[in-house]
């Protein structure tokens, strides 16, 4: 390998194995127990605009918003929970990466052991209609003089 190809390389996997770099500098707050509680209460806020990120993650212009109002807030004095209990009033419930279990909430915890359970009785459904026809067993009713007539001649013509 090329001197080149290596650096790439290590530049590659320094990239992938980086936390992502979304809060900017002008954003870290200079206490640092401040700023760990700001990325950990960061990371329990969806980003309105990825929707499957954590603000601590988004690079979108909203998710820097909010961290920023999270940062305000800590330096306001609020405690971790108040200020989850500001954005969350300021955002409604959806903005929570675990929202809490009430009954706006229920389908959203509940649905998927619904679905779950759903496809599971339809499955066991399917499959008890398709248990297959036992031929010659207990239960199965014996030929007709005629049906037997009928297979001793179609054997016969095979043989």
């Amino acid at each position: 390998m090329t001197g080149v190809v290596r650096a790439c390389l290590a530049a590659l996997l320094i990239a992938v194995a980086s936390p992502a770099f979304a809060v900017q500098p002008d954003e870290v707050l200079r206490d640092p127990a401040m700023e760990a509680r700001a990325r950990e209460i960061s990371k329990e806020l969806r980003c309105l605009v990825c929707q499957n990120q954590s603000i601590d993650d988004s690079n979108a212009p909203l998710a820097r918003d909010l961290r920023v109002l999270v940062r305000q807030r800590l330096v306001a004095g609020d405690g971790d929970g108040e200020v989850l209990d500001y954005v969350t009033a300021r955002y409604g419930d959806y903005v929570l990466l675990r929202p809490p279990f009430k009954a706006s909430t229920y389908v959203l915890w509940l649905g998927p052991i619904a679905v779950l359970l759903l496809g599971a009785l339809g499955a066991a459904l399917f499959l008890r209609g398709r248990r297959p026809t036992v031929v010659g067993g207990e239960g199965a009713t014996p030929l007709t003089p005629e049906e037997r007539q009928r297979l001793d001649r179609l054997l016969r013509e095979d043989s």
